[in-house]
């Protein structure tokens, strides 16, 4: 009887177990395995297919050369520039890739070439030198594109590193591939050296006056969207140096048509629409480029001239002929007149008023500094105490720092050091420029060099020193406040 009752007792409980569900049973001790993680997309490499990197290499050796690769920039980073360059070598042999990912390989090897080159005076070698790595930004070029970059990159070294070993016209026309290429995209390093030898080389007839004026229209709107991007600091350098040697363009005649004056210019005019020297500035400005009297804005500069201005009535002559020829933007023919009208003239005080207004041209409208300054000089050699000639010498000088140096830094900053001299001797012979001179002092103070800058140098402040670039005048360093 109870081997009966178990038996019912079994099969009632696998009748039930069957029929309670259709789901299997699962002990707590069964784990339900991961499913297989997907496989890895292939890596996306900057690199070029055929340029081999390290992950081309068999496991050890690409170990190995990555270890070597950390060893020599650690070693770069500390200027052991030997030990460095021996283990480049063997990266550069076996992988100038890198990781596919940088240029760096290449980079690292115009270093070590640029710092051969300026250890040694042989010219052979050094030539040597630029020609590997003018090889090395072309295996960069071939490796990984960018070629705007590149081709910068190398027109940039051929213009402060190496400018005996490539014309003029070489290096800008580098620089000039790499503007073609990346456009408003161009790296900021571009720009002032390319910015310098298009003007030099028009000026000196090597690039035809259409491309000098495609370029100068271009490069306003390069540092325009540059001051916008990732670069907007470097940019800021090269907007206080390219813009200035641009207008040295103004001073020939027909480079510029009208609507490029009447943009830069028509706002003095509205801000100042009476007063006679603004008038004057702008009318003849619209007149140098070539602005049609018809157009609405010239007609109402026109208007406000007859209004405001009159020819000075005690000039008659050679000249009054000179201020006609002064307003109606004829420079160079103005120049020649009151050339004419100081030899004409008995009066030292006359002889003065009219070379300066001759270095006042030659300064602002024809963009000669050199010939400006000989015209305030031959001034105060007939009014020495022309406290007027010495103020526009020193803006000259202060002028000058697009002109002899990049805009920033020690080459473009020494130049306040003259041009506060001139202030000062201005306002020592002449008491009514002197608060003019006395502002423009405490403005420029502040862009000195630093005293840092002075003691790296190996220089001291109160020392006596030359001024280069064009100006060649003796001063006393000073350090900004």
């Amino acid at each position: 009887m109870k081997k009966l009752l178990l038996f019912s007792v079994l099969f009632l409980g696998l009748f039930f177990s069957d029929c309670s569900s259709t789901k299997p049973v699962v002990s707590e001790s069964t784990s339900i395995p991961e499913p297989p993680e997907p496989p890895k997309p292939p890596k996306k490499y900057l690199s070029k297919p055929g340029c081999v990197k390290w992950d081309d290499l068999p496991y050890a050796e690409k170990e190995q050369i990555e270890n070597t690769y950390v060893i020599y920039r650690n070693r770069l980073k500390n200027k052991d520039m030997d030990g460095a360059y021996e283990l480049w070598q063997k990266v550069y042999e076996k992988a100038p890739a890198a990781d596919g990912m940088r240029k760096t390989v290449f980079l690292d090897g115009v270093e070590f070439n640029i710092n051969f080159y300026n250890q040694t005076q042989d010219t052979t070698k050094q030539r040597a030198y630029v020609n590997t790595i003018k090889k090395l930004y072309q295996e960069a070029m071939d490796c990984y594109g960018d070629e705007g970059y590149f081709n910068g990159l190398l027109g940039f070294d051929l213009y402060y590193n190496f400018p005996n070993h490539a014309t003029d016209l070489e290096k800008y026309n580098y620089l000039k591939k790499s503007i073609d290429i990346d456009g408003n995209k161009t790296a900021a390093f571009v720009i002032n050296p390319f910015t310098a030898l298009m003007i030099d080389l028009y000026l000196k007839q090597e690039i035809p006056q259409a491309e000098a004026q495609k370029m100068a229209k271009l490069i306003p709107t390069i540092i325009e969207n540059g001051l916008k991007g990732d670069e907007a600091e470097s940019y800021k350098i090269v907007a206080s140096y390219a813009p200035a040697r641009l207008e040295e363009l103004e001073g020939v005649k027909g480079f510029y048509d009208g609507d490029y004056y009447k943009k830069k210019y028509l706002g003095t005019f509205e801000r100042n629409p009476t007063n006679c020297d603004s008038i004057m500035m702008v009318f003849s400005r619209f007149n140098w480029g070539g602005m049609p009297q018809t157009d609405p804005d010239f007609a109402k500069i026109s208007q406000a001239y007859a209004t405001n201005c009159q020819a000075p009535t005690a000039e008659v002559g050679t000249a009054s002929k000179a201020y006609l020829a002064l307003r109606d933007g004829r420079y160079r023919e103005a120049v020649d007149l009151f050339d004419q009208a100081i030899s004409e003239e008995n009066d030292p005080a006359k002889k003065a008023k009219y070379a300066l207004i001759n270095a006042k041209i030659y300064f602002s409208y024809l963009k000669k500094f050199y010939k400006s300054r000989q015209y305030a000089r031959q001034a105060l050699k007939y009014q020495p105490n022309m406290g007027a000639a010495y103020m526009l010498i020193g803006r000259l000088y202060a002028s000058s720092g697009p002109l002899c140096g990049p805009g920033t830094g020690w080459d473009s900053q020494i130049v306040t050091w003259p041009a506060i001299d001139m202030w000062k001797k201005a306002k020592s012979v002449d008491s009514s420029v002197a608060k003019e001179a006395n502002k423009l002092i405490n403005r420029y103070r502040q862009f000195m060099p630093s005293k840092e800058d002075i003691f790296q140098r190996g220089l001291k402040e109160g020392q006596s020193f030359n001024i280069p670039c064009w100006i060649k005048e003796k001063t006393v360093i000073r350090a900004a406040p």
